[in-house]
């Protein structure tokens, strides 16, 4: 099902897309997508509400990569609400934002991983300061914490805007596009499927 309210006839509906999407090779789509995560480090991870079923997004930073760079680890507290959302609904997206307006979606199903050798493989010590040690001998914030988890998300697709041009190219793209009514070409807009996916981490595996 979709919507539309316009017919456009043979004219693109949507120029700024017809005019920004690029499809290069597979290696320069995932590269510059992981380099563009990789500089955010922190995103916001939207889940269902196990409750009421409406979505929610929380900041969250990256703690890892895995499958080549395109499944993304996240520490959290086993207790918290989004373990709960992803206990009813793994469905989840995992949106990064920079100052410029440049930006990726990465949308996958995630696990909540409790395993101690994986916690401990990814453990940081500042999670200590965000858990809070609770003075039991067990609940310290440690690596042994069982309060202390891996959301995994195994990326299922991802669209992702970087810029192609420095600022004042893209002042100049606007502004022209402004005068003229024509789309102004100032980014690499790419989308990136669940075949080309599995295909990246069979390569990477």
């Amino acid at each position: 099902m979709s919507f539309s309210n316009a017919d456009t006839g043979d004219k693109p509906a949507d120029p700024y897309k017809a005019v920004n999407k690029t499809e290069p090779e597979l290696k320069e789509k995932i590269e510059d997508l992981v380099g563009f995560i990789e500089k955010c480090k922190f995103g916001m991870m939207t889940t269902r509400i196990a409750s009421s079923g409406l979505l929610v997004s929380r900041c969250m930073a990256l703690a890892a990569k895995e499958g080549g760079g395109i499944d993304l680890l996240f520490h959290t507290n086993t207790e918290s609400g989004k373990t709960d959302d992803l206990q009813s609904d793994p469905k989840i997206n995992m949106a990064f934002l920079d100052g410029e307006g440049q930006w990726a979606s990465i949308s996958g199903e995630a696990s909540i991983i409790t395993d101690r050798d994986v916690v401990r493989k990814y453990y940081s010590p500042t999670l200590k300061a965000w858990m809070g040690d609770l003075e039991d001998g067990k609940h310290d914030g440690g690596p042994e914490d069982p309060r202390i988890g891996v959301i995994k998300i195994e990326a299922k697709t991802a669209t992702y805007a970087i810029s192609s041009r420095g600022m004042l190219g893209r002042v100049t793209q606007v502004a022209k596009g402004t005068v003229t009514g024509q789309a102004p070409d100032v980014n690499k807009l790419r989308e990136i499927g669940e075949d080309e996916l599995q295909e990246w981490r069979k390569q990477n595996s």
